[in-house]
């Protein structure tokens, strides 16, 4: 599923937004989700120089391969996430938040040698 960040309004529930974001950008709604699973919620540093972001991490699962963009987007491609780095335009800290759920294991790992 794709990621994408919002600022959160105090007091929003980040389930229910990343539910909303989804059918935002997706057009996909909330039944059509399989799994949303919440994963840590991370600090990272704003590229800027700005205040440190708090980052609310999600999973969702689908088994639609075919969605319908919004306006933000151009065009969408399922990947699997260790070939990402052949990819330009990511947000700097996407491999950060793909580490903290286990979804990007070390090239290490993902040859059978111990991390």
């Amino acid at each position: 599923m794709a990621l994408h960040h919002r600022i959160l309004d105090a007091g929003s529930d980040p389930v229910r937004q990343a539910i909303q974001e989804i059918w935002e950008e997706t057009l996909l709604p909330a039944r059509a989700l399989e799994q949303l699973t919440a994963g840590p919620t991370l600090r990272l540093a704003d590229p800027r120089g700005g205040p440190d972001w708090t980052v609310h991490i999600f999973l969702a699962r689908i088994s639609q391969r075919r969605l319908t963009l919004n306006w933000e987007h151009k065009t969408y491609r399922w990947v699997w996430p260790w070939k990402l780095s052949q990819f330009d335009g990511q947000v700097a800290w996407l491999t950060d938040v793909l580490r903290a759920v286990d979804f990007l294991p070390s090239a290490t790992a993902r040859d059978g040698v111990a991390s």
